[in-house]
């Protein structure tokens, strides 16, 4: 297992979006961009794909624990962290799109008046 499988592992696991990761990164000081950390979750055979190297999966492990647990002197509860998390809407997401209200027609069915040949009986 390669170091960019554990990453995208631990991103899909913790539900963290791109801005969650360099979030967690500036925790411990690692400036990394969004486009950066995209590559490392590309398929392998993708021409912009970019092996994850250790230093950058060990801080992202070093702030992933600051992000949950906290420092000494601001201890955090990881599952609190967690819930709060994944219980409240984001904020930055664009509004959801509503319809207009337009009003209901009816469904009412043409009825053309069907024309018979008579046929001769014989």
């Amino acid at each position: 297992m390669t170091n960019n499988d554990i990453f995208k592992k631990l991103r899909v696991a913790l539900r963290l979006r791109d801005d969650d990761i360099v979030d967690i990164l500036k925790l411990v000081d690692f400036k990394i961009s969004k486009s950066e950390l995209g590559a490392f979750f590309r398929n392998e055979n993708h021409p912009n794909y970019m092996e994850c190297g250790d230093q950058v999966l060990r801080n992202f492990l070093n702030g992933l624990v600051l992000h949950l647990r906290g420092t000494k002197e601001n201890p955090k509860i990881p599952g609190e962290v967690l819930l709060k998390k994944n219980s409240l809407p984001k904020t930055d997401a664009p509004p959801k799109r509503t319809k207009p209200d337009r009003p209901k027609k009816k469904f009412t069915p043409e009825i053309t008046p069907v024309k018979y040949k008579n046929k001769k009986k014989s």
